[in-house]
C-alpha cells in the first residue's frame, strides 16, 4: 500500500470526530433517541432547501452525462425525502444495541464474566450518488453510539451539504457535538480517509465494483461492503406462472438501479414455453431490453420482436438498468450451478410450488439472501425491520446481508473478581472453574 501523508487539517478533524464518538459512546439511550428525533425534525424543516439542492445536483449531473443508473440513485424528490426521514424516526424506535449483556457467567465464586455490546467508534462511509444514504447512516451511527465521516460523490455534493447542515442543527439542539457527523467533499479527502487507521474503525464503501475493489486494496482499515449486485431469479418447472411473472417484473423494474434488482432470469426448459409467452411481453411493456440465450430465441421463434442475443459476458454483468438476460436451464441443479458461478453472493430467488425444490435451492445457493416465491427487492435493511442500513455485505463473515444496528456494535468482556489470581486454577491442586451461566 502506498504511503499517504495526512493533511494536518484532516487529521485534526478526525481526532475531533474520534473524541465526539467517545463522548457519544457513554451517552444514555434517551439522549441518542432525542438526537435522532431532533435530526428528523431538522431535516423536515429544511426539506425545501434539501430538495432544491438536489435539483441543482441533478441538473448538473444531466449536463455532465451521468450514467442513468447513478442518476436514479442521485434523485431525491420530496416524496423520497419524506420516506427517508420516516426511516430516521424508525431507527429511533428500535431497541438500543449498546449495553446489551450477551454473556453473564460465573467463572468461580465471586468471579463473574460479562460480555457487553459497545459502539465500534468512528465509521468512514464512502458512497456514489445516494444522498439519502446520508440520513440512513447518520441515524444508525447515532443510535449505535458511533460517529461517522461521510464522503459522497461529487455529483451529490450540494445535496449532502444541505443534509449534513440540517443534521448538525439537530445534534446541536440536544447538546451533542456536530463533529459526530463529518462530511468530506474532495477526492483527496477520500484517499486520506483510507489512511486514517488511527482514528477510523470501519470503512463502508457503497459504489461500483471497481470503486469497492480500490477501497479494499488501499486501506488497512477493515472494510464492509459488496462489490457487485448480480442477482438471479430462477423459475422452476413447478412454478405458478402468473406468480412468476409478477415476481419477475417487480424484481427487475421496481427500482432498476438498485443492487438487489435481478440481472439474469433462469428458466427451467419444461415451463419455458408457457412462461416465456407471458413474461417477455410483460417485460417489454415496461421498456425492459430482453437479452436471450440461443435456446430461448429458438423456442420463441418469431412470436416477439427480435431479442438481443445474450453472450457469456451478460452472465457476469450488473446492468443497473432496464436490461434483463434470460437463460434456459435443464434442471434445478443447473440453475444452482449457474448462480454459484456468476452470482455475487448478494440475493438469489426461486419461484416454485415444490417445497423440496425450494429447500434444496436455499440450502445450496451461496448468497447473503436466498428467497422463495418473492422478489429480490425485499433485500433491504428497512424492509427487514432494521430501520435502515449502512450497506449490504456479501462477505461470509458476519455481519452479512443488509447491515443495520447489529453490524455497528462490537463487544467487550468485563470480568469482576475479589482478589482472584490465575495461579489458583493451575498446578497439581488446581481449583476447578464453576462456569455457571447466571440468569439475572
Amino acid at each position: 500500500m502506498t504511503s499517504q501523508t495526512l493533511t494536518p487539517s484532516l487529521a485534526t478533524l478526525a481526532r475531533e470526530t474520534r473524541e465526539a464518538a467517545r463522548q457519544l459512546a457513554i451517552a444514555s439511550t434517551e439522549t441518542r433517541n432525542q438526537a435522532i428525533e431532533a435530526i428528523a425534525a431538522a431535516l423536515e424543516a429544511a426539506s425545501a432547501e434539501i430538495v432544491a439542492a438536489n435539483q441543482s445536483d441533478c441538473e448538473a449531473a444531466l449536463a455532465e452525462g451521468l450514467a442513468k443508473s447513478l442518476y436514479g440513485r442521485l434523485k431525491l424528490d420530496a416524496e423520497k425525502l419524506m420516506a427517508a426521514i420516516a426511516g430516521v424516526r424508525n431507527v429511533g424506535r428500535l431497541p438500543d444495541p449498546v449495553g446489551v449483556r450477551q454473556i453473564h457467567r460465573e467463572l468461580d465464586d465471586g468471579l463473574v464474566l460479562q460480555r457487553i455490546t459497545c459502539p465500534l467508534g468512528v465509521l468512514g462511509v464512502i458512497f456514489e450518488a445516494r444522498p439519502d444514504a446520508v440520513m440512513q447512516i447518520a441515524a444508525l451511527a447515532i443510535k449505535s453510539g458511533n460517529a461517522v465521516m461521510l464522503k459522497g460523490g461529487k455529483e451529490a455534493v450540494r445535496s449532502c451539504e444541505a443534509l449534513v447542515e440540517a443534521i448538525h442543527r439537530g445534534l446541536t439542539q440536544v447538546g451533542l457535538d456536530p463533529a459526530l457527523v463529518r462530511l468530506l467533499t474532495t477526492r483527496e479527502e477520500t484517499l486520506a480517509l483510507l489512511h486514517l487507521d488511527q482514528y477510523v474503525d470501519l470503512i463502508i464503501p457503497r459504489g461500483s465494483n471497481a470503486f469497492v475493489r480500490f477501497v479494499q486494496e488501499n486501506t488497512r482499515i477493515p472494510v464492509l461492503g459488496h462489490a457487485d449486485g448480480i442477482c438471479h431469479l430462477y423459475v422452476d418447472q413447478a412454478a405458478d406462472v402468473p406468480k412468476a411473472v409478477q415476481i419477475t417484473v417487480d424484481a427487475k423494474t421496481q427500482y432498476p438501479s438498485a443492487c438487489n434488482t435481478i440481472e439474469t432470469l433462469l428458466v427451467h426448459k419444461q415451463i419455458a414455453p408457457a412462461f416465456l409467452q407471458q413474461i417477455i411481453p410483460a417485460l417489454q411493456s415496461k421498456q425492459v431490453e430482453v437479452r436471450a440465450d440461443e435456446p430461448t430465441r429458438q423456442l420463441i421463434g418469431d412470436a416477439f420482436s427480435e431479442l438481443t442475443p445474450a453472450t457469456e459476458s451478460d452472465w457476469a454483468t450488473e446492468y443497473s438498468d432496464l436490461i434483463l438476460s434470460i437463460k434456459l436451464v435443464e434442471s434445478l441443479e443447473a440453475a444452482i450451478d449457474h448462480i454459484n458461478t456468476y452470482g455475487s453472493r448478494h440475493t438469489e430467488a426461486i419461484v416454485t410450488e415444490d417445497a423440496e425444490a425450494a429447500s434444496h435451492f436455499t440450502a445450496r445457493v451461496d448468497a447473503a439472501g436466498v428467497f422463495h416465491n418473492c422478489s429480490t427487492r425485499f433485500a433491504d435493511g428497512f424492509r427487514y425491520g432494521f430501520g435502515a442500513e449502512v450497506g449490504i455485505s456479501t462477505q461470509k463473515m458476519p455481519p452479512r446481508g443488509p447491515v443495520g444496528l447489529e453490524g455497528l456494535v462490537t463487544y467487550k468482556y468485563q470480568l469482576v473478581g475479589n482478589g482472584h489470581i490465575a495461579a489458583t486454577y493451575t498446578g497439581a491442586n488446581a481449583k476447578a472453574f464453576t462456569h455457571r451461566n447466571l440468569t439475572d
